[in-house]
């Protein structure tokens, strides 16, 4: 692991005690805190999507004004649906956040998260889909997207236009020449994972893998990589793909920290999610020095190269940057984590 940043789920809505947080609230909170971790040196700042829930569904505004207060930390999403997605607008939107950046954006995509309704994105208007979870309605549009970022003609110029709008198939605008290379597939499988690295994608793997082998979890994610990273060197890609792994990680550094973080599920997880059986990963919320010790034992947090961890953002802005302190300066040095400096 030399990389780490933050995924937030963005969740919104009542906090008890008759106290709320709202839309604006969430978002306001995610701003401040990436100013915070991008002087820590913190290296990304990531972003979950959930469609008709109170969390983050439209996650490239908010990179955009996450990009314009900040300096040199990735802005990310892990991950947008696909299902969800008009490709070409998408592509536009990308490249110019992209390009706003610097080409700080790491565009997390895949068939997406299990629903908080039934086929939402068919009242989205893309319907026809003959998988039950829009699998092949996620990759169609994948595969235009894709097509469109790397620049492809996809429509023919009007000769009666007053715009000059050249000749030959022309591309979507804005362009973003270096966006392809910063891509990556959510992958729950490994055969998933297999075809990321055919295609010369970056691969993203969650706290949730969609097959039980009988295995603890982080050898299963390893195994994943490792399929990952054969796949995209057979397939003849050049330079070395980026693998990204997210934890539920705690330093506890206090009493407070005790009492709000201990007790969670310490235990690696199998059950039934979306029809799919699964494997959950644990959560990790010790000691520093525990940690250290944990995490080095880890095997898919040695096999990535970027570790997210997933923050409830709900404790406010301020909390999760202390929180984020303690592991950039307790836990992250001994893993082989290098800051952002420039």
């Amino acid at each position: 692991m030399r990389r780490f940043g933050t995924l937030s789920f963005g969740h919104y809505g009542p906090l008890g005690g008759g106290r709320q947080l709202t839309a604006a609230d969430s978002m306001l909170q995610a701003v401040e805190l990436a100013e915070g971790l991008d002087e820590l040196g913190v290296n990304g700042v990531y972003f979950r999507v959930h469609h008709f829930a109170r969390q983050q569904s439209s996650p490239l505004p908010l990179l955009a004004a996450i990009a314009a207060r900040t300096r040199r930390i990735e802005l990310g999403t892990g991950v947008i649906d696909m299902r969800y997605e008009n490709p070409l607008y998408l592509a536009e939107e990308a490249a110019a956040v992209d390009l706003l950046s610097g080409g700080r954006l790491a565009l997390g995509v895949s068939r997406g998260s299990p629903e908080t309704v039934v086929r939402g994105y068919e009242a989205f208007g893309y319907t026809g889909s003959q998988d039950p979870r829009g699998a092949d309605i996620a990759r169609e549009h994948f595969d235009l997207f894709l097509r469109a970022i790397e620049g492809e003609g996809l429509a023919e110029p009007d000769p009666m236009s007053p715009f000059g709008s050249g000749t030959g198939a022309q591309r979507v605008e804005p362009h973003s020449p270096g966006l392809r290379s910063r891509v990556w597939w959510g992958a729950g499988t490994i055969a998933t994972a297999e075809w990321t690295g055919r295609l010369g994608l970056n691969l993203m793997s969650s706290t949730l893998v969609s097959e039980d082998l009988g295995i603890p979890f982080d050898e299963l994610q390893a195994r994943q990589i490792d399929a990952f990273r054969a796949a995209w060197h057979a397939a003849g890609h050049v330079g070395e793909p980026r693998v990204s792994v997210s934890r539920s990680i705690f330093p506890i550094t206090s009493e407070q920290d005790a009492m709000l973080l201990r007790g969670g599920q310490d235990a690696d997880q199998v059950g039934i999610i979306d029809g799919v059986r699964s494997t959950f990963g644990r959560t990790y919320a010790a000691e520093p020095d525990v940690l250290v010790e944990q995490l080095l034992d880890d095997a898919a947090i040695r096999s990535a190269d970027t570790l997210m961890l997933t923050i409830p953002s709900q404790l406010g802005a301020a909390w999760n940057l202390r929180l984020i302190e303690a592991f950039a300066r307790h836990v992250a040095p001994a893993l082989g984590w290098e800051p952002t400096t420039s």
